[in-house]
């Protein structure tokens, strides 16, 4: 077995209720002046105001910077940059899903190592660790508020940058379930999806481990269990706990095992056409899982196992062909589109989009390596 490396914040705090205990952390942390990043919707809904609030109580004050935009830019780190230096900020906080928190990494990572963002493109680019990240999740998904991968959006190259970096990786991580009751139907059934992508990825990667496996199937089941609960009824309480420890196992996993052709090719997807990042997974996740049977079948049937399927009298092959089955119901019980024609994609741009793809950082990872014209196939097949 490969030597290991394992990466998590160093504080993490779970459950419904946890903001004011977060808070009060960072007052033990001597923070004095917080640059707030977040989005326009979480502004408008209270959420900023809630936060600042508490934050005062505690001595902290602080500035929002709330541009976000849903696939997070270069030009939004250099907007909230400029914000944070202007008011000689000394920590950052961010405030919602992926797109904030990928956003206030962009911010802290430069606003410690200086240039710009996309001279950390790629593996430990950074020589230093980012201004301190306190990374407040207001969905169950992405779980970039703990993990060491950053995506920001190039919109020049109309590609997304992935940077992974281990001075990303937030100082705090807090995921209180109460913040997310109010998410709607559409982003509970794409930020699971990409949760449950999270987890089945880092199972089948390369780079997977004991520690990484257990997270990974453990998140499985928790996800389907749960899911189909919390689209239905947004306001059941134990379910969205459930998938916030759910979203945060898949999380660990992946932020340790990595990930693969799913969230390559689903990363050029958000980049050139500015789609929703957890549709474009689920769309593509059980293609690219059908590719991976050849590697790893076995695998992949104690993912079926892990979502409640009887594999005990089935190969590994059919307990393969089963997990891709069972994420294909899945994805169509929450109401996620049936192929990549139904959000705008187009033939014409695949081969680009499969260069841009195998270049991704994401893609070394995969259990199967394959071409260009793998890719390209996979694409079409999930057209």
């Amino acid at each position: 077995m490969a030597v290991s490396t394992f990466y998590i914040p160093s504080v993490n705090k779970i459950g419904a209720g946890c903001l004011a205990d977060a808070v009060s952390s960072m007052k033990d942390f001597g923070f004095h002046k917080a640059l707030i990043v977040t989005d326009s919707i979480l502004n408008q809904l209270g959420v900023v105001d809630k936060v600042s609030k508490l934050l005062t109580e505690a001595g902290i004050s602080s500035v929002t910077y709330d541009g976000t935009a849903p696939n997070p830019t270069v030009e939004n780190v250099e907007a909230g940059l400029a914000l944070l230096k202007e008011n000689q900020c000394d920590c950052v906080i961010s405030l919602g899903g992926g797109s904030p928190h990928d956003c206030a990494k962009g911010i802290a990572l430069v606003a410690s190592n200086g240039g710009k963002i996309a001279d950390y493109e790629g593996v430990d680019r950074s020589e230093k660790p980012q201004l301190p990240l306190i990374s407040i999740n207001t969905t169950a998904g992405t779980a970039s508020e703990m993990t060491r991968f950053c995506i920001i959006t190039d919109t020049v190259r109309h590609i997304k940058m992935a940077i992974v970096d281990k001075n990303v990786t937030p100082l705090l991580s807090v995921n209180d379930s109460e913040l997310m009751i109010g998410m709607p139907k559409g982003l509970t059934a794409a930020t699971g999806m990409d949760a449950l992508t999270h987890a089945v990825e880092a199972y089948v990667s390369i780079a997977a481990n004991p520690i990484t496996d257990a997270c990974a199937l453990k998140a499985v089941t928790m996800i389907s269990e749960s899911l189909r609960k919390v689209v239905d009824n947004g306001g059941d309480e134990a379910a969205r706990e459930s998938m916030a420890y759910a979203q945060f196992l898949a999380g660990m996993a992946f932020n340790n095992a990595s990930l693969g052709y799913v969230h390559a090719m689903a990363h050029q997807l958000g980049g050139f056409y500015n789609l929703p990042h957890g549709v474009c997974n689920a769309v593509l996740l059980p293609h690219v899982q059908a590719y991976n049977i050849q590697a790893a079948a076995g695998r992949l049937k104690d993912i079926a196992q892990a979502m409640g399927v009887d594999v005990s009298a089935m190969s590994d092959e059919q307990g393969a062909k089963a997990c891709i089955e069972e994420i294909r119901k899945m994805a169509k019980d929450v109401g996620i589109p049936a192929g990549l024609k139904e959000l705008g994609v187009k033939e014409e741009d695949f081969k680009t989009l499969a260069e841009n793809a195998l270049k991704d950082a994401c893609a070394i990872t995969n259990p199967v390596q394959g071409s260009e014209s793998d890719v390209i196939e996979l694409f079409r097949q999930a057209m």
